[in-house]
C-alpha cells in the first residue's frame, strides 16, 4: 500500500488494532475489534472515527454567497453565521456531482466538506463554475485532520477536554477556535450515524494527541474506535445516503428520495431546470427500502427482480446490527415502489423473496 495516502492518525490505528484497507486511495481502518461491536458501541455509548480523508474547500470573497447559492441545490440564504447545511452539487442534467456540507462563517466566507473519493472532481467542478465571481476557491483538504465522536456519551466525553460549553453548539451549527486539549479546533454538530455527536477539524500535528486524549477520557464511558465498516452500517440504518451508492452522476436527488434538500422555488442553481422538469413529469424510478423475507443478505449491486424479470438494483444492503433484519435500499421503477410491494433479490444465484418497506429503519437520536 506504499502509494496510498495516510492520515495523521495512521499510527494510532495500528496501536488500537485497526485492520487497514485501501479506501479511495487512503490507508484507513475498516474495523478494529469488529463491525458489530463498533456499531453497537456507537449506538449505545460512543464511537471515535478518523474522517481525515474527507475533503475541505474554502470559498472567500465578495461573491462567496452568490457562488455557493448557484453551486448547490439547497437554500444557502437560510443560513445564519456558523450554521451548517446538507446539500448537493448537481450536473446540468440533474445527476449528482457530490453531496456535501456547507458551513457559513459569514457572507464572504464558506467552508465546504466533500467526499474523499470526489475531492479532485469536485474542486475542478467548483473552479469551472467560478468564472465571473469575485472569489477565491481553495482546496485545503491536505491541511486538515478531522475526527468525529458519535453516540449518547459523545458530548460528555468531549466536554472533558474543552472549556467551551458544548450545549451551545446546536444541531447543524459549528463553533470556531474551540480549545480541545490545547489544540485550536473547528467543532460542529452534524454526524453521519443517526446519533448525537461532533466533528473536530484541526491541524495534523495535534490530531493524534486529541485522538488519544478522547480515548483516555472515554475509556470508562465505553468509547471505542470505529472503522469504515461500522460507519457504513450506522449511516445506512439511519437512512443517510452514500455517494456512489444512493447518489451518482446517473441518480438525481429526487430519485434518491432526497427532494427535501432541493429547493426548486429559490434562486437558479446548476441542474435546477432538469430537476424542475423531472418533478413536473413525475419520477420514473426511485430508491426504496426493502426487507428480506427469505434468508439471505443483500449487497450493493445485486439485481432486483419482479414478475419474472430484472427491474432494478440494490444500492446498499446489510444484515443491520441494531434492527436485526436483512434490509437494503434499491432502485426500482416507480410502479414497484409502493410499501408492501413484493420484489425479489438475486443473492448470488438464488432468487429470494423480499418486500418494499419504509426506509426509516432506525429512529435518529440527534440533539435538537
Amino acid at each position: 500500500m506504499s502509494n496510498l495516502k495516510r492520515t495523521a492518525l495512521f499510527n494510532a490505528h495500528g496501536k488500537h488494532g485497526g485492520k487497514i484497507i485501501d479506501f479511495s486511495g487512503w490507508e484507513l481502518p475498516v474495523q478494529y475489534e469488529g463491525i458489530t461491536p463498533e456499531h453497537e458501541a456507537t449506538r449505545n455509548k460512543a464511537g471515535l472515527f478518523d474522517v481525515s480523508h474527507m475533503g475541505e474547500v474554502e470559498v472567500k470573497g465578495k461573491d462567496a454567497f452568490k457562488f455557493v447559492q448557484n453551486l448547490v441545490t439547497n437554500d444557502v440564504s437560510a443560513l445564519e453565521d456558523n450554521q451548517v447545511l446538507y446539500t448537493f452539487m448537481c450536473y446540468e442534467d440533474g445527476g449528482v456531482v457530490d453531496d456535501l456540507l456547507v458551513y457559513r462563517f459569514n457572507e464572504e466566507h464558506f467552508f465546504l466538506v466533500i467526499n474523499a473519493s470526489n475531492v479532485d472532481k469536485d474542486f475542478d467542478w467548483m473552479k469551472k463554475n467560478s468564472d465571473g465571481y469575485d472569489i477565491d476557491v481553495v482546496n485545503i483538504s491536505e491541511a486538515l485532520s478531522q475526527l468525529a465522536i458519535q453516540g449518547p456519551h459523545a458530548q460528555e466525553i468531549l466536554q472533558k477536554l474543552t472549556d467551551t460549553d458544548l450545549t451551545e453548539i446546536k444541531f447543524f451549527y459549528c463553533k470556531r477556535n474551540v480549545n480541545v486539549a490545547g489544540a485550536s479546533c473547528l467543532v460542529s454538530r452534524t454526524g453521519y450515524t443517526g446519533e448525537d455527536g461532533f466533528e473536530i477539524y484541526l491541524d495534523h500535528d495535534n490530531a493524534e494527541m486529541v485522538w488519544e486524549k478522547l480515548m483516555e477520557e472515554g475509556k470508562d464511558l465505553g468509547l471505542r474506535p470505529v472503522g469504515l465498516g461500522a460507519r457504513d452500517t450506522l449511516r445506512f440504518e439511519a437512512t443517510l445516503p452514500l455517494y456512489g451508492n444512493e447518489l451518482t452522476k446517473d441518480i438525481t436527488p429526487l430519485e434518491a428520495g432526497l427532494g427535501f434538500f432541493v429547493k426548486l422555488d429559490t434562486d437558479d442553481f446548476i441542474g435546477k431546470e432538469a430537476l424542475v422538469k423531472q418533478k413536473a413529469e413525475g419520477l420514473k424510478r426511485k430508491i426504496v427500502g426493502f426487507e428480506m423475507l427469505d434468508k439471505g443478505i443483500p449487497r450493493h449491486g445485486y439485481e432486483v427482480w419482479a414478475d419474472g424479470k430484472e427491474i432494478g438494483f440494490v444500492t446498499t444492503g446489510y444484515a443491520a446490527p441494531t434492527v436485526k433484519k436483512n434490509i437494503g435500499f434499491a432502485m426500482v421503477p416507480i410502479e414497484y415502489s409502493k410499501l408492501g410491494t413484493p420484489i425479489e433479490i438475486k443473492v448470488r444465484k438464488r432468487i429470494l423473496k423480499a418486500q418494499v418497506v419504509s426506509k426509516r429503519f432506525y429512529t435518529k437520536n440527534y440533539k435538537k
